[in-house]
């Protein structure tokens, strides 16, 4: 994994570079079988990353969101989990809160996590047991400014900062906010939320409905690499690639602090 994350970086930066290249132009929609939108920009960072890596490491499996249809067989050993262009509907809004999320999972686990905001200029990654950065990248892609970065300590009886969807509410999350002890929110789209837990600036992103292995993976990975924990809302932890439910998560919640207890 540690040869594996500068060419893996690239291949983030490079899908992003094709996501902004298209948001300067005209922007197709069209709805997959399950009604979410998908973009040629989804489908344009979707081959870069699959093309690299069955460059990078043709022998190991890949689970995309772009190429799921139909996939039911779980994923042993490891396998990339890709979500090419994740929050296409912020995209398509013309907001900033979009990325490519690119994990490598092990026995079930995200062990390897790149989440790149092209519109940001920002890539975050991690290895779990090896830590975390955030990079910076300058326009040409090729200029990086290099940051470790780590989870923000939750001290006991100060306000919580929590991370909320701006596209996927449901009650029982907003149910739970509410009973966080002087609760602030952040709403952010895409798994920008992740990213937040990670660097610090976010102390808990829960999310007690469905999603899909492909959104949260990367992040995962990235917050547990920085000294976060994330597990279901019983405190269990997820597994990942089982084939369960169209590769469906129920429900997690992402700790910054993985020894805080709010209630």
């Amino acid at each position: 994994m540690l040869a594996l994350i500068e060419p893996l970086t690239t291949l983030v930066i490079e899908a992003g570079v094709a996501i902004c290249a298209v948001r300067r132009g005209t922007v197709n929609v069209n709805k997959k079988s399950d009604g979410s939108p998908v973009t040629q920009a989804d489908l344009a960072a979707d081959r870069i990353i699959a093309d690299g890596l069955a460059r990078l490491c043709p022998h190991v499996r890949m689970l995309s969101e772009e190429r799921a249809a139909g996939v039911a067989t779980p994923f042993e050993n490891s396998f990339f989990l890709i979500d090419p262009l994740d929050g296409t509907k912020e995209f398509i809004a013309g907001r900033d809160e979009f990325t490519v999320n690119l994990a490598l999972v092990t026995d079930g686990v995200p062990a390897l996590g790149i989440v790149g905001a092209p519109a940001l200029g920002l890539v975050w990654r991690g290895i779990v047991g090896h830590g975390a950065e955030r990079i910076r990248i300058d326009g040409d892609t090729s200029a990086r400014a290099v940051e470790p970065i780590h989870t923000r300590p939750h001290p006991p009886g100060s306000p919580w900062r929590a991370a909320v969807s701006r596209s996927h509410g449901d009650p029982d999350t907003e149910a739970f906010i509410a009973r966080l002890p002087s609760a602030t929110t952040e709403t952010l789209g895409s798994a920008l939320k992740f990213c937040h837990v990670a660097d610090g600036r976010i102390d808990i992103y829960p999310r007690l409905s469905p999603t899909s292995e492909w959104d949260i993976g990367a992040g995962h990975a990235v917050v547990v690499a920085a000294g976060g924990r994330v597990a279901d809302s019983k405190g269990h932890a997820l597994r990942f690639g089982t084939g369960r439910n169209n590769f469906l998560v129920p429900d997690f919640i992402a700790w910054g602090d993985p020894t805080a207890t709010p209630f």
